[in-house]
């Protein structure tokens, strides 16, 4: 990446520490593996006085649930859940090949979530990096907890002008829509159109689920700021990303992609092969060259 012109930085979990990132650190203690957040920077557009645009990918990458581990049938694919973070490195190393004209930002959090005498526990309480507390109930909704610290991380160090995240994020979310279109959740009327535009010239479709007030109250928590999960297992898909915009400072303008449908293929498609699909390069590199390219 770095002879294509892009500044690569690794923070690790000493560095993550200071910074408080307990949220995401929380998800890799019970891994031997030293959880990681990776930070992109590629300035095409170094005249531009215009901030950068950010994207934000899960990195999770082997998710067995932690403590509360997933049936076996079906955990050896567990391998994609790191789809998002692989997505936001795919797109940044496609906009520095292809030298666009833009200021990007991309940041991946990396770990394993793994169940051990050390791991996160059903019913810790941890405080992530802006200061609010989290009450894990599930540590099988671990995606929400990794993006958490990163989105803070990517709003403090580069206020973007908008930030997208993309994330294999629920099961709910292929119930709702299957293995076509990923979910898109956005506070911002013009950037969810723009996604919804592109996806139907590049085939990376995606499809808008409401935000709001009834769905975010089923996140609060009795004894912390909000809790990691919904309540009876309702909207699912909604929660997480209602989840996700309490970390969207100063309205932000943010889009969420839960990718968990459209990450993995088991047969091939008209635009990608079998396995492994890749999905948001296209979709998000079409968005940069129509709506922000060198401006």
């Amino acid at each position: 990446m770095k002879k294509l012109g892009v500044d690569v930085n690794i923070l690790g979990e000493t560095e993550m520490r200071k910074l408080g990132m307990n949220a995401l650190l929380g998800v890799g203690q019970g891994s031997d593996k030293e959880s990681q957040l990776v930070v992109m920077r590629y300035n095409g557009n170094k005249g531009s006085k215009s901030a950068p645009v950010a994207f934000v990918g899960k990195g999770v990458t082997f998710d067995t649930g932690g403590i509360s581990i997933k049936p076996a049938n079906g955990m050896e694919e567990m391998k994609w859940d790191m789809g998002g973070a692989g997505v936001v490195i795919g797109l940044m190393r496609a906009l520095a090949g292809r030298k666009a004209k833009i200021n990007a930002i991309g940041v991946a959090g990396l770990v394993e979530n793994m169940p051990d005498g050390n791991a996160q526990r059903p019913g810790d309480v941890v405080k992530s990096a802006n200061g609010q507390t989290i009450e894990v109930l599930n540590t099988d909704a671990e995606g929400r907890l990794v993006l958490a610290d990163a989105l803070w991380y990517t709003q403090q160090h580069s206020k973007p002008q908008f930030i997208i995240d993309l994330a294999t994020l629920t099961g709910a979310i292929i119930v709702a829509l299957g293995t076509s279109r990923a979910g898109l959740f956005s506070n911002n009327d013009k950037l969810a159109r723009q996604l919804f535009d592109t996806g139907k010239k590049t085939g990376e479709e995606v499809w808008r689920l409401p935000l709001a007030d009834v769905y975010d109250k089923q996140i609060n928590s009795d004894i912390a700021d909000m809790q990691n999960i919904g309540k009876d297992r309702e909207a699912g898909s909604i929660t997480a990303a209602q989840f996700l915009q309490r970390f969207i400072e100063n309205d932000t303008p943010w889009a969420h992609l839960d990718i968990a449908g459209v990450a993995w293929s088991k047969k091939d498609s008209d635009i990608a092969a079998k396995g492994a699909t890749a999905f948001g390069v296209r979709l998000l590199n079409q968005l940069i060259a129509d709506y922000y390219e060198g401006k």
